[in-house]
């Protein structure tokens, strides 16, 4: 199939990367021959293709183009990960607070246990202010994208801190074919600019972008972000032969409407959009430069992947309102500012045992955090006192060997092994928190895949992970506020274990099916805390889980897809409070249309559902079900310009993007508090409308 044949990849698709019919092509370019925008090129064809020429090494491993990224409505960056079958990405404090993440039966918080990478930089933050694993990708540019890979469960020996319940990683675009101007403006104050080019430099390529964005949100009291990204690349060759050089910048503040108790609504004190501390919010950065440089042959390949960041946030929340601080109230400022420094190079021999071609690859990824964190109590951001300030130090560094042979036509495995070695020194205001601390641990994989049957692939998967902790956790003594009280450590590195066993098909024309059933079980869980704003190591618990994705090109202008996720999570020791993991999600399901012509009208349509929850461990008190519809419709005009309208929340559903459930005190109620469900509403009904240019 061409790109004649099929209006995903057809001539508009490929005229400007916001033209969004589907999983589309790259940029056309204007050349004397093609003088005219609408004779384009013919693109590549990125939708299913045999199962022999996309291998893939589990059931639940997935590569997504950027083009079909793009082609979902998303209301916030973060949305752009949804494309990972099963992934909720929510928000609960403002458009610049790290999102909340979902995934395989796991309340991620921020980010834990959900390893999140771009070009090669890790984006999750560890022994961070406001929680473990932290991963804020506010930054994203999602008209950038080259691809998102995305993999399942710690069966990759290249996959190390944070990957044990998935990993996406997110590549940008080294060069375009044409320029881009856009802007977007809507509901509740909405407005973002962006403009992106690429342009020769002598044997190379310069890419800029930079976005600005606004937004107010439906709140009481406006969010009033303020946000600026800016990217500038040089590159030469390609992925696989070539270098890379890239800077980003971003900057953002924002007020924030955190989430607030059931009984303050329902009482009339505030609606739903309604806020009980106004001064809660934050102030975020983050800049960085990387470079890559890549070589491949027939007899070997390799890859080196350099980077540093700065990155700082200044957080202030209130959670439980008046139950510590009856008179100035509990806000808090949770800072954190950093510096990381790392290093990612790998080399893979191609060779053959016999008559059996075999690849053995050898890796190194290397990190160093230098961290100033700090927990402040204020009130209306103005610092009362100063409860912990601390400098940490903590390095890693990873070593990992994987061999993938082909033993015959129907049969080829994977065995890997890694091991990881982290060290780490906490300087803290409290002498007695203070120490250093190191651990080491090992985590073999293997996997097998058995086909292709007639376009079928049967794969097994097992393998060893890990996450890492907070160090501030693995030295304290002493309760930080006190000073006296005794406080139990908890380890650096945790253990969790996993295996998968599915079944991929591509035996139907246009189909891409995959059924996997998963085991993963971890030596102790973190969970959020929602009177102290952090996360903590918790009970050992195990997940049983099984998924089915879809996506289907049922005709040239017609694509679906459906995901169903199912997950039984529980805590796997004896505890009087229960089994039950608050906020695990049960059910996830995501299901879409896309449609439209070459030129012309446009349209697709989504539903999410987000399924109740447990939100105390005897489950007693469950969250409620959150389902969201989401809609496009627009039209492309053969001189390059696209008119796109967005309705996010399209039924004007009443949900949640996130429940908690945990003491909290409001003026005037008892001081020990009450025990209410805590919630941040979905936004109603959104229309935003895009006008986008390439010339």
């Amino acid at each position: 199939m061409n790109c004649g044949e099929s209006r995903r990849h057809g001539r508009w698709a490929a005229a400007t990367v916001v033209l969004f019919v589907g999983c589309g092509g790259a940029f056309a370019q204007q050349s004397p021959e093609n003088p005219k925008p609408q004779e384009l090129p013919r693109t590549v064809v990125t939708a299913p293709r045999p199962a022999e020429a996309q291998p893939v090494d589990a059931a639940s491993e997935r590569s997504i183009s950027g083009e079909r990224t793009l082609s979902r409505p998303t209301a916030r960056p973060g949305e752009a990960l949804e494309v990972t079958p099963g992934l909720i990405v929510s928000q609960h404090s403002g458009e610049g607070k790290a999102n909340q993440y979902y995934l395989r039966g796991f309340n991620l918080d921020h980010g834990t246990d959900l390893a999140i990478t771009l070009d090669g930089m890790p984006i999750n933050m560890r022994t961070h202010g406001h929680g473990q694993g932290y991963a804020d990708i506010n930054f994203l540019i999602p008209e950038l994208l080259r691809s998102v890979t995305v993999r399942k469960g710690p069966y990759f020996a290249d996959e190390g801190d944070f990957s044990s319940a998935g990993a996406v990683h997110l590549a940008y675009a080294d060069k375009l074919d044409r320029s881009l101007l856009q802007a977007t403006g809507g509901s509740f104050g909405y407005w973002r600019g962006l403009g992106m080019t690429s342009f020769a430099v002598g044997p190379g390529t310069v890419l800029a972008a930079g976005e600005v964005t606004f937004y107010d949100g439906p709140w009481k009291v406006d969010d009033n972000v303020r946000k600026f990204n800016a990217v500038a690349r040089y590159s030469q060759g390609t992925d696989d032969n070539g270098f890379a050089i890239a800077a980003m910048g971003y900057h953002n503040r924002w007020t924030a409407t955190d989430q607030i108790p059931a009984r303050a609504v329902s009482s009339g004190l505030i609606n739903r959009f309604g806020s009980l501390d106004r001064t809660d919010g934050g102030i975020s950065s983050r800049f960085s430069l990387s470079g890559r440089w890549s070589r491949s042959d027939d007899d070997s390949s390799s890859r080196i992947e350099a980077y540093a960041i700065r990155s700082t946030l200044n957080l202030f929340s209130n959670f439980t309102f008046f139950l510590d601080d009856p008179v100035d109230g509990d806000q808090f400022r949770q800072r954190d500012k950093r510096t990381i420094l790392g290093l990612n190079a790998s080399h893979t021999f191609k060779g053959r045992l016999g008559d059996r071609p075999t690849e053995t690859r050898i890796g190194f990824q290397g990190r160093f955090d230098d961290i100033r964190v700090g927990l402040l109590k204020t009130h209306e951001r103005k610092t009362l006192s100063t409860v912990r300030e601390d400098r940490v130090k903590e390095s890693s560094l990873g070593f990992y060997i994987q061999n993938a042979t082909r033993w015959t036509d129907w049969l080829r495995t994977s065995v890997g092994v890694r091991g990881d070695y982290f060290d780490a020194q906490v300087r803290s205001d409290t002498p007695a928190n203070s120490g250093k601390t190191h651990d080491f641990i090992a985590s073999p994989k293997a996997g097998l895949v058995l086909g292709p049957f007639a376009k079928t692939e049967l794969f097994l998967n097992g393998g060893f992970g890990f996450h890492s902790n907070d160090v501030r956790g693995v030295t304290i003594s002493v309760d930080p506020i006190d000073k006296v009280s005794p406080q139990s450590r908890v380890p650096l590195l945790v253990r969790s274990k996993g295996a998968e066993i599915g079944v991929r098909t591509q035996a139907l024309k246009g189909l891409d099916s995959s059924l996997a059933l998963f085991v993963l079980t971890f030596d102790s869980e973190i969970l959020f805390v929602g009177d102290a704003g952090t996360t903590e190591a918790s009970r050992p618990s195990r997940r049983v889980g099984i998924e089915w994705t879809n996506h289907y090109q049922a005709m040239p202008w017609l694509a679906l897809d459906l995901d169903v996720a199912v997950t039984r999570a529980r805590f796997t020791n004896r505890d009087p409070a229960g089994k039950r993991i608050p906020g695990a999600p049960g059910v996830v399901i995501s299901a879409g249309v896309e449609l439209g012509e070459d030129l012309g009208w446009f349209g697709a349509l989504r539903l999410r559902y987000f399924g109740p929850r447990p939100l105390i461990e005897d489950n007693s008190v469950r969250s409620r079900s959150t389902t969201l519809v989401s809609g496009r419709v627009g039209y492309a005009f053969d001189n390059g310009v696209r008119v796109q309208l967005d309705v996010f929340n399209l039924l004007n559903k009443k949900a949640s993007q996130i429940d908690y459930f945990y003491a909290s005190r409001l003026q005037g109620e008892a001081p020990d508090g009450v025990d209410d469900r805590h919630f941040h509403p979905a936004e109603p009904r959104a229309f935003r409308l895009t006008l986008a240019k390439v010339f």
